[in-house]
């Protein structure tokens, strides 16, 4: 039997509530590490044939540490933590999930969204500090918004960007599209320029590459309206974190959704996250995160496993 490793299991299940059967018939000896640091990793994988993880980071000097090593299951989209040049040459089959999270980060840019154009950290924080035990009105020091009628930029208009856009009729949003950067503009679409004034609400679904790294920054946030949200579930590079703390500290950006950032976690810190930063909501990249979403993900990924490991056999 294979020998296999999930070296960062608490990344997808810290409280243990999915099902690993699929996962288990495909690898019945499969070890499950929480964590694992830096100085762990090599004498971790040094005998294992597979390795499954999250977000560990499998570089040239860990493939070396790692002799019979024939297969990679990572359990994200993303496959930029892994040097494929090096499976490549090893022979090392890679395989990554894709499309299991779609509900799960829909419901994220709509759950920050509205809690942002309600005030919801504001009012939750106002009331338990007794400000409307001392009022005798009800407190309105925040403006609300309805969704209705705002007009919604999307950039990166795959299955993701297509289910917000779903989501942003319901509330009688209107959805605006963006030309995907590097490529032929597309009917309907307009490059991101134009579309930037337009919106009240810009959502980021695209990938990070040279065409897209740094795409929101000071000359891009200047173009949007002043009262303008911006949610970010795709990758944290694609912001100038800094030109965007400082939109937001001098009062010229409406409020933002920050669900990733460049550095994860930030060891080295993060402009989004000073004790003075206001009017932005910032999670710990869980857009992903339903419960339903994250069993998809290791379904799929031992379907991937499974096809593979027959066809070694049959080999």
């Amino acid at each position: 039997m294979l020998s296999a490793e999930f070296l960062d299991f608490a990344t997808v299940d810290s409280l243990r509530v999915l099902d690993l059967s699929s996962l288990r018939s495909v690898l019945p000896n499969l070890r499950l590490w929480p964590y694992t640091n830096p100085d762990q990793l090599h004498q971790r994988i040094r005998d294992a044939e597979v390795l499954i993880f999250n977000a560990q980071r499998i570089d040239r000097a860990a493939f070396a540490a790692a002799p019979h090593l024939r297969c990679i299951g990572t359990t994200s989209t993303g496959t930029n933590h892994i040097d494929l040049d090096v499976a490549r040459a090893r022979g090392v089959s890679v395989f990554n999930i894709t499309d299991y999270c779609t509900p799960s980060v829909a419901q994220h840019v709509f759950a920050v969204l509205l809690a942002l154009t309600h005030h919801l950290v504001e009012y939750d924080r106002d009331l338990k500090a007794g400000l409307w035990q001392r009022s005798p009105r009800a407190i309105t020091d925040y403006p609300i918004r309805e969704l209705a009628g705002l007009v919604l930029g999307i950039v990166g208009y795959g299955q993701l960007g297509r289910a917000v856009a779903n989501l942003a009729g319901a509330f009688g949003m209107k959805v605006r599209i963006a030309n995907r950067r590097g490529s032929k503009p597309e009917p309907g679409r307009l490059d991101l320029a134009d579309l930037l004034p337009e919106v009240d609400v810009l959502s980021l679904h695209c990938p990070l590459n040279a065409n897209t790294h740094g795409m929101i920054g000071r000359a891009e946030l200047a173009l949007m309206k002043k009262d303008a949200i911006l949610i970010n579930t795709a990758r944290g590079a694609l912001i100038d974190a800094e030109a965007l703390a400082e939109a937001l500290r001098a009062g010229h950006f409406g409020g933002a959704g920050i669900d990733v950032l460049a550095e994860e976690p930030p060891l080295s810190g993060n402009p989004l996250l000073a004790p003075d930063m206001h009017r932005v909501i910032v999670t710990p990249h869980v857009a992903w995160g339903a419960r339903e979403s994250r069993q998809r993900g290791i379904d799929q990924l031992a379907g991937k496993l499974r096809e593979w490991a027959s066809n070694q056999l049959q080999a």
